[in-house]
């Protein structure tokens, strides 16, 4: 951000008054906003105009030349922020002018998600902070760029050669300055320095000395994909079944006919006369009775060959005496006629 107080302390650039006479204050909308809400606007532009810069004063320079480590904020393209930790020597975070610092790349654990943010989004804040002696702590914010070691080194060759632990930089982090400012004491403790490190330390790859597994978390991931591991399967997802098409509209039953109108009454013509009922042909007359056969003398029963030999039998006359003697005669003959066979089973 530009146009804070300059180094003779009045006001330039766009915080300066405008023709309207309304000052363009450093900030966000929305901390204005809340300033407003909150009734804190006359110690917030007094903050601004007597704590706020555009550039590192000579104090402020110094104060940077003896710090050995540094917060620095980074947000990607979409605004997802990330904070991390700088640290080396006294004077790693270079000065190269009141209005540009510069830190190197130490090697890390490969993730480069600072410089990853860099690269997308160039907007970066520092927070430098003095455990030690001052108490003081100093907010440094400006546009961040990644460049080459020879690129910064054909720039400012004052820089130095290597690292502590001997390796030459490969990267640089340039920053030019646009706002800072003072973190008040109110809040920071005080700390005692712990005893000093090999200078070997720096950059090192040992597990060990670069924190090992402090807070668990490798142990818990492995913990994890072993439970993952031993889980059984799980039973393969039935596939769907496809929804029942739609039944078909049932067509559209078509109009009746009219009903032609009935003529009228003049023009119906007459009814056709009912044909006369036939006559029933007379009934058949009567047939007589057939008189009943008589009766087969017991124990002698007629075979087809004797029955055809018979000759047929006389209708009984109407007087029984007289009926009773053609029986009588008849049975005679019968008697006669079958004496010489030996009786019935001769």
């Amino acid at each position: 951000m530009t146009g804070m107080p300059g180094t003779d302390g009045t006001l330039d650039g766009p915080y300066a008054p405008s023709p309207d006479g309304r000052r363009h204050l450093p900030g966000s909308d929305g901390e204005h906003a809340l300033q407003r809400s909150l009734g804190t606007e006359q110690r917030a532009e007094r903050f601004y105009e007597q704590q706020v810069l555009d550039h590192l004063n000579e104090r402020m320079r110094e104060f940077v030349g003896r710090q050995e480590m540094f917060f620095l904020a980074t947000s990607d393209r979409h605004g997802e922020c990330d904070n991390s930790f700088r640290a080396g020597p006294p004077g790693f975070l270079q000065v190269l002018d009141p209005r540009v610092l510069a830190y190197p790349e130490y090697r890390g654990n490969g993730v480069h998600a600072s410089l990853g943010n860099i690269s997308e989004n160039p907007h970066a804040g520092l927070l430098l902070l003095d455990f030690e002696r001052a108490r003081i702590g100093l907010h440094v914010n400006g546009r961040a760029r990644i460049v080459s070691d020879a690129e910064l080194r054909a720039q400012y060759p004052g820089l130095p050669e290597e690292t502590p632990s001997g390796r030459r930089f490969e990267l640089w982090v340039r920053i030019d300055v646009e706002e800072a400012y003072i973190h008040c004491a109110k809040h920071i403790p005080q700390m005692v320095k712990a005893p000093r490190g090999t200078p070997r330390d720096w950059g090192t790859d040992d597990y060990r000395r670069k924190g090992g597994d402090f807070f668990g978390a490798a142990r818990e991931q492995q913990a994890r994909r072993a439970q993952e591991q031993n889980r059984p399967p799980a039973a393969p997802a039935l596939p769907s079944v496809p929804p029942a098409p739609p039944a078909p509209a049932a067509p559209p039953v078509p109009a009746a006919p009219p009903v032609p109108a009935a003529p009228p009454a003049h023009l119906v013509p007459p009814a056709a006369p009912a044909p006369l009922a036939t006559p029933a042909p007379p009934a058949a007359p009567a047939l007589p009775a057939a008189p009943p056969a008589p009766p087969v003398p017991v124990g002698q029963e007629l075979t087809p060959a004797r029955a055809e030999a018979r000759p047929a039998l006389p209708a009984p006359p109407p007087d029984v005496q007289l009926w009773r003697e053609e029986a009588r005669r008849a049975l005679e003959r019968a008697e006669r006629a079958g004496s010489g066979g030996g009786g019935w089973f001769g």
